[in-house]
């Protein structure tokens, strides 16, 4: 349920900064800045213009900092409601008080998500372009902030509503037959009916295919590296980060514990797991080190499987592969600086194989290049007009409505309309719980609940 009152919170990150903003949203913006704020010059404040003055304390007069404000009136704000901010200094304490006197006018502290929820609301945005809004805020790479700016500026919103603009004709000529049930549907219809149905099947078709890519382009790449002990795995973490982070010793089992560390790397963001050295063990400790990497297998977008170049294949390193079995494997044989002796049993296959010597660095690079291929091949992430699904609530619904259109293609053989009908309806329906022209309060609450204060 929307309520139209008046909301404010901070929309700068806590604790110490140059500028802090205090946003205010709501019928009674500009009275707040007329009550909190003195402006230098006179003739108060004018709509998207900024003004330097004062904020002080309505109930004695009390001066709280020199600040900026901006009144920005309906329809031209973020919320489409008069909006008011506040360009104090960025201090908690001016913040913090700032923000009192604000709230002390009567205005209500906001919800997360609330300013973007009413841009949705009020008809500025769809929810797509709502939800890339925190994808903006929370990209990881270049190539991340890419697809959430194109999803903002509504790609993938134009490529939904050409889905639903061919299931609306397609309803129409249904629905007109269903007024008129003397006449039987004509086979010129049905052929119009089947074409914009099957227009919206391929559109459908190739959004979903996307989807695995837009999601290892929102989300970044797990990357876990698994091998024997002293194989070189935790030489190679500090490789990839240029960077002493995990302890590199002589000791096989060195590594109890999972680390993980973030690069970025050909504009993804990649996230490496160094783990525990898998092989026969009575150590607890280390035992349940190999356990928890064994439960990150399965979880991994790619694991690297780290072999010693310099030593023969051993019962550890074919426990390893028996550990691997179905996933998605890239081999890395480290110590390629020593004589080479590894060689793996029939019937081994890899995504790739790589060699390296992690000490020295040699081939590392290759090796990162080697893990982006496995994700980006087409190079279609570099393109302006990419269009990608990236979030599997998006992924979820258009999969909804892909069933419900091969359900449809089922009942057009039989001709009954009213089935027919629901079965059109159904995939709107889902279509457009995408883009928030069908969906609840309850998902509304579940997406913005996700999103900072103050955005």
């Amino acid at each position: 349920m929307y309520i139209r009152d008046t909301i404010a919170a901070v929309s700068t990150p806590p604790g110490n900064g140059g500028i802090g903003i205090i946003r205010v949203s709501g019928d009674q913006a500009a009275v707040v800045g007329s009550i909190v704020f003195t402006p230098v010059s006179d003739g108060g404040l004018v709509s998207h213009r900024f003004s330097f003055g004062t904020i002080r304390d309505a109930a004695n007069g009390v001066k709280v900092d020199e600040a900026m404000a901006v009144l920005m009136c309906s329809p031209r704000s973020y919320t489409r409601e008069d909006v008011l901010e506040l360009h104090c200094h960025g201090g908690w304490l001016v913040v913090e008080r700032v923000l009192a006197l604000v709230l002390a006018c009567g205005v209500r502290l906001a919800e997360p998500g609330e300013f973007t929820r009413r841009a949705f609301l009020n008809g500025r945005i769809d929810l797509i372009q709502a939800e890339a809004v925190m994808d903006i805020i929370a990209s990881k790479s270049d190539a991340a902030l890419q697809l959430a700016l194109r999803q903002g500026e509504g790609a993938l919103s134009g490529r939904i509503d050409e889905v639903r603009g061919h299931l609306l004709q397609a309803l129409a000529l249904v629905e007109a037959y269903i007024d008129f049930p003397d006449d039987d549907l004509g086979h010129t219809d049905v052929a119009a009916i089947t074409t914009s149905v099957e227009s919206a099947q391929a559109i459908l078709s190739d959004l979903l295919a996307t989807f695995e890519e837009g999601r290892i382009i929102r989300d970044g790449i797990s990357v876990l590296i698994v091998g024997k002990p002293n194989a070189g795995k935790s030489s190679l973490l500090n490789r990839l980060l240029n960077e002493n982070r995990a302890i590199v010793t002589p000791i096989p089992g060195t590594t109890r514990d999972i680390i993980e560390e973030t690069i970025i790397f050909e504009g993804l963001s990649i996230r490496f797991l160094d783990s525990a050295g898998i092989r026969h063990t009575k150590d607890l400790v280390e035992l349940e080190g190999i356990n928890r990497t064994l439960e990150k297998v399965p979880l991994a977008d790619l694991v690297l499987a780290v072999f010693d170049g310099s030593r023969r294949f051993c019962q550890e390193d074919q426990m390893l592969l028996d550990a691997l079995a179905g996933r998605k494997v890239l081999a890395v044989i480290n110590k390629s600086d020593l004589p080479q002796v590894l060689s793996f049993p029939d019937g081994c296959q890899f995504l790739d194989t790589v060699r390296i010597a992690a000490l020295s660095g040699d081939g590392v690079d290759l090796l990162k290049r080697a893990v982006c291929r496995q994700f980006h091949q087409s190079g279609a992430i570099d393109s302006r007009e990419y269009v990608s699904l990236s979030r599997a609530r998006h992924r979820d619904a258009l999969v909804s409505a892909v069933d419900c259109l091969r359900q449809f293609s089922f009942g057009l053989q039989e001709r009954n309309l009213e089935l027919l009908a629901i079965d059109l309806r159904d995939a709107l329906g889902a279509v457009g719980a995408v883009t928030g022209q069908s969906v609840t309060d309850e998902v509304l609450d579940l997406i913005f609940s996700s999103f900072c204060i103050g955005k």
